[in-house]
């Protein structure tokens, strides 16, 4: 059952209920969420819900109908954000785990490592106990595997998963690892769940080869009843009568189950397709369908690997499914997780004030897509400040108010944000450290209690009009459209005026920031109307966010002499060095009519090149300024 608390209950109420369910036989959860408290309480005891209705601080028992009590969504419609060590699973990410299918040797797992996490995987993964169909198959190196992957983890600072195929192994591994891995031979291993439970530890649970979504389910609420909160779900394929493939990815399964509980779940396609080739696709086929992060196998020498070689992607093709997976996240409104390494983020730690440590600015109010620009670029922990300009955003981060901002550069629809670019030249402290893309999905907003047929007056940012217009000429043709400031401040302007004839135009998130209706989703004409955002910082600060990838991307600026062909000549480095220019814009520079500054954003090459290119660039211009370098969001 679920017992939902007053708003106003004392501790000392709520620790007689608690007590009271436990003395019933029951094991209790507190599940603490946006809106309620509530107490989970489950277990084979059998009470009248009146008797736990008529507690003092109880406002009411709802009894829970699905076999799986604590990993249902009626226990909490939230959904858990797993942690295993520094990384998140769950929510808006998308983690990716890699790694060898099996620990073979020192040297294997510390090359394989270094690869993985270079390209952007943040949780190692590899086995050292082997479940095989054959008993002539190699088996795995055992506790040794696990020494080697602890080194590998600790060298790298990644946190480790692997699988655990005995309850005796238990304990032992638990000194090893960061996440225990049950695999789909084990999905209903109940002895092996209930000592894996009673760790506490977090938990990657595989689907069985041919269970259920309900037992799959059930295998969790194993785990959660022996005491772990902390259970990822891995979809990895079912066994069926298709041989063309290892197994049938179920990828319809990842938005069922989360519509069934609030667990993250994730998807295994190297085990499902047991084909290298189609490893890439379908994982972008189970982020699209809603997963929370793949993991897959990747080694450095497939034809040598002693387990699920053809399986195996090569390190170049898991470098390239990692972009492929960034440049998709926009579009389900996720960002990809990324951890900075241990060293890197206390070296700059070490030179930033403390007090903005974990302060990131945008422009606009609360819940404008610039706000969730900056929750997906970086983790739940941040403290965000809402700034009234574009400068009130810079001069927050020059004065130290601000750790780092986000701030908006382009958009395909409207172009270029000349603001941004402005302030870039006139802020030379502050540095382009990283670059987020958003799509921008405008809803119809009203009060809760307000319909279609009530709305009168539209209010929205002008370019939010533009872009819904055949929306509002055609469902809402006799509707005043009123141009606003912002966005997401029109949704705070309805709310405050508490008037369901007025309406405004905005992202989800202010919707639900402000307790407001949508009243239409997607209204917008065009689908591909995506927003890039710059991530900025003063240079001391920059180390940390740009350690979370690999670098590829450049923007700098430049001003040439007025002189026939010293454009022309100052672009020909670009060619020669083959350094690709991928944006060039112009701004005139104040106090010099007639002057302008170049911007450009371009490809990065490696370093001994781009030094090159910097050195020559400096030759032709008169002056030059790289603005900053960082991974692209692809």
């Amino acid at each position: 059952m679920i017992v939902i608390l007053k708003k106003g209950i004392t501790q000392v109420e709520k620790d007689k209920v608690k007590s009271f369910l436990k003395e019933k036989g029951f094991i209790v959860k507190e599940i603490v969420g946006q809106e309620d408290t509530v107490l989970g309480a489950v277990g084979k005891a059998s009470i009248d819900i009146r008797t736990v209705e008529v507690l003092p601080g109880v406002s009411s028992v709802v009894p829970i109908s699905k076999p799986y009590k604590l990993a249902s969504r009626e226990m909490k419609k939230e959904d858990t954000i797993v942690s295993v060590g520094k990384v998140k699973i769950g929510g808006n990410r998308v983690v990716v785990m890699a790694g060898p299918c099996a620990v073979e040797s020192y040297d294997q797992i510390m090359t394989i490592a270094e690869s993985v996490r270079e390209s952007g995987a943040v949780i190692l993964r590899g086995g050292a106990f082997k479940p095989r169909t054959s008993p002539y198959s190699f088996q795995g190196l055992g506790e040794e595997g696990l020494k080697l992957l602890r080194k590998a983890g600790d060298a790298f600072d990644m946190p480790i998963t692997t699988e655990v195929v005995s309850p005796r192994d238990v304990e032992m591994m638990a000194g090893y690892i960061d996440m225990f891995q049950i695999g789909a031979r084990n999905m209903q291993n109940f002895e092996l769940l209930k000592e894996v439970g009673k760790t506490g530890m977090p938990v990657l649970l595989k689907r069985g080869l041919a269970a259920t979504i309900e037992e799959w389910l059930m295998a969790a609420e194993y785990l959660m009843a022996s005491g772990t909160d902390q259970v990822v779900l891995c979809e990895r394929g079912i066994r069926t009568y298709e041989k063309a493939t290892r197994n049938t990815l179920d990828c319809s399964a990842i938005p069922v189950v989360q519509k069934l509980t609030h667990l993250p779940v994730i998807g295994d396609p190297s085990h499902a397709t047991g084909i290298r080739d189609m490893v890439a696709p379908m994982s972008l086929a189970l982020i699209a369908a809603g997963a929370s992060g793949i993991i897959v196998e990747v080694h450095n020498c497939p034809e040598c690997a002693l387990s699920d070689g053809p399986q195996s992607l090569y390190p170049s093709q898991f470098d390239k499914l990692v972009h492929d997976i960034q440049a998709l996240c926009p579009v389900v409104g996720k960002s990809l997780e990324r951890v900075p390494r241990a060293a890197e983020a206390k070296k700059a730690d070490d030179n930033a004030d403390a007090s903005s440590a974990m302060t990131v600015a945008f422009q606009g109010v609360r819940g404008a897509f610039s706000e969730l620009a900056a929750k997906r670029s970086f983790d739940d922990n941040i403290e965000l400040l809402p700034c009234h300009t574009f400068a009130d955003t810079f001069d927050a981060v020059s004065s130290g108010k601000a750790k780092y901002a986000v701030v908006p550069i382009e958009n395909t629809l409207g172009g270029t944000i000349y603001d941004t670019l402005d302030l870039l030249a006139m802020h030379p402290e502050i540095t382009v450290v990283g670059e987020a893309l958003i799509r921008v999905v405008h809803n119809l907003i009203s009060l809760p209690d307000a319909q279609l047929s009530d709305i009168k007056k539209v209010y929205t940012h002008p370019q939010g009009l533009a872009q819904c217009r055949k929306f509002l000429s055609e469902e809402l043709p006799d509707v005043e459209a009123v141009p606003f400031f912002d966005t997401a401040g029109a949704v705070e302007y309805v709310a405050e005026k508490k008037d369901k004839s007025i309406a405004a135009i905005a992202g989800e998130p202010a919707a639900a920031y402000y307790g407001m209706k949508i009243l239409r989703e997607n209204i917008e004409t065009d689908a591909s109307n995506f927003t890039r955002f710059y991530v900025i910082a003063r240079e001391e600060n920059a180390a940390v966010y740009r350690s979370e990838g690999k670098q590829d991307k450049a923007t700098l600026s430049f001003s040439v002499s007025n002189e026939p062909g010293s454009l022309a000549s100052a672009l020909s480095v670009f060619s020669e060095n083959n350094v690709n220019m991928t944006k060039l814009e112009s701004r005139p520079i104040p106090g010099k009519p007639w002057e302008y500054l170049f911007f450009v954003e371009c490809g990065l090459p490696e370093e001994s090149v781009f030094e090159k290119f910097v050195d020559e660039m400096k030759e032709k211009t008169v002056s030059f300024r790289l603005l900053g370098t960082y991974t692209s969001a692809r």
